[in-house]
């Protein structure tokens, strides 16, 4: 199972892929995509993600490559949980800005061919007002193309609004549809 879990900052949307991930009984793999090096917000950030992280959960640093950490790491035994999307793109646009297309290609290449559980946590951007500013504008168009894309090869998507994860695609809930019009 494919899950893409999208949501504002400080929506309760980490806690569910944990969630997630520890439902799924399979080892976890949590593949963080930022080192917060010389940011002590950002630290202390990752410093209470990982305290709520079990001690079992293997961690990979991953800021760009992530097509080929899931390639690597990928298995019917693991559920591999990437935090988060869009810290990802800012990596890429900001240090990599022309590796960007190829490195979202591999990603999304890779997910066709993931076996196991998979979970993306990302930032919904696409709820504000368009923002000023020529990279602040390319971040929020890559980062919604990507989610549209992600949206339809993952079999579930997740909005997380206060906490709450509301059910935007789920094999429960299109099979129940589908029952509806037979």
């Amino acid at each position: 199972m494919r899950t893409l879990i999208l949501g504002g900052v400080r929506s309760g949307k980490s806690r569910l892929g944990e969630q997630y991930a520890l439902a799924s009984g399979l080892q976890v793999v949590y593949v963080a995509t930022t080192v917060p090096e010389g940011d002590v917000e950002l630290q202390e950030r990752v410093r209470q993600h990982r305290a709520r992280r079990p001690s079992t959960w293997l961690t990979i640093e991953e800021p760009f490559e992530l097509g080929q950490v899931l390639r690597a790491n990928a298995s019917p035994e693991r559920c591999l949980l990437v935090e988060c999307l869009t810290l990802w793109l800012t990596n890429l646009l900001c240090e990599r800005p022309d590796q960007l297309e190829s490195e979202r290609d591999s990603f999304c290449e890779a997910l066709t061919h993931v076996t196991g559980e998979l979970i993306l946590v990302g930032n919904e951007t696409g709820l504000g007002v368009v923002p000023l500013g020529t990279l602040s504008r390319r971040f929020v168009d890559v980062s919604g193309e990507l989610h549209q894309k992600l949206a339809v090869l993952c079999e579930r998507v997740s909005l997380t609004v206060a906490g709450l994860a509301i059910d935007l695609k789920s094999p429960v809930s299109a099979s129940a549809i589908n029952a509806d019009f037979d």
